[in-house]
This record gives structure tokens, sequence and C-alpha cells, in this order.
């Protein structure tokens, strides 16, 4: 086995094991699933885990007739939906003893995910299997991110 020379200073993503777990989180049952199998990785890796939640935006809504309002209403339901997945994965990190991040962001989950995925040089990537049947077709956020090619992505279904 080979092992490049990395220069000094520059990060190498997943050499010794995960360092940061990065982990995305909604509502559904795969993504709570996704969240204690990170959860457990990460206390038992001494790894710290980051929770990345992503509210899909409406886009070109803000143009339509009312969508001022409704984009008013979905930025509420985003921040209360952030807000208890906040304290559920904060009360999870105190009991299991873990270090968390929660973040919430705006926008395309992919895109979202790896940006924090960069930023907090997460070494994995754990996911919820998507339910949506479209996905089966077009390729869901999992498949998308192991396409990346950059991050060992774990699929909990």
């Amino acid at each position: 086995m080979t092992h490049e020379t990395v220069p000094a200073g520059e990060f190498e993503l997943g050499t010794d094991g995960p360092s940061a777990i990065l982990v995305g989180m909604d509502d559904s049952v795969t993504a709570t699933r996704a969240l204690a199998y990170a959860a457990g990785m990460a206390r038992r890796q001494h790894a710290r885990l980051i929770v990345i939640y992503v509210e899909s935006s409406f886009g070109p809504v803000a143009a339509t007739p009312g969508g001022a309002a409704l984009m008013a209403a979905e930025a509420t339901a985003h921040e209360e939906i952030a807000a208890s997945l906040r304290e559920r994965v904060e009360n999870a990190g105190r009991e299991l003893g873990i270090t968390v991040t929660f973040v919430a962001r705006h926008g395309d989950p992919f895109t979202e995910i790896k940006q924090v995925a960069n930023e907090t040089r997460a070494d994995a990537i754990v996911v919820g299997a998507s339910a949506k049947a479209g996905h089966k077709l077009v390729g869901s956020l999992a498949v998308r991110l192991v396409r990346q090619g950059k991050w060992p992505v774990t699929v909990v279904p």
C-alpha cells in the first residue's frame, strides 16, 4: 500500500479514522437513524459531530402573488424546526459525552452539505436514505455525495 505525502499544513481526509463526522438531519425517520448512527460512531472514534439541517429554498416563489408571505411563513417554520432539532442534538451530545456542532442553512442540501463539510474539515458524511420514489431515477443526495468522491459517505436506511 502506498501512502502519498501531504504537504506540511495541508489537511488530509480520513487518514486515521474520522475526527469530524458530518450528518445530514431533518425530521425524517431515516435522518433520525443517521443521527443515531453518526453519534455512536463519533463516540466510539472520539470524533466531533457536526449536524446540518438544510431547508430547501422556494426560489421563484417570492415573485408570485402572496410569495413574500409564503416565504415569511417558511422562514418561521424553518427556524422552529431548526430550534427543535438543535435541542435534540445538543441533548444527545451531552448524554453521549461527544462534542456536537449544529448548523442550520437555507439552500440546496447537496451544495450546503458540501460547503459545511469543507468548512469543518469533515472526514466522513452520514445521511439517511431517501424515501422519495423519484430519487431512484434521478439520484439521491447520498448518490450525489458519493459521486463527489471526496468523503466516505454512509447511507443509513
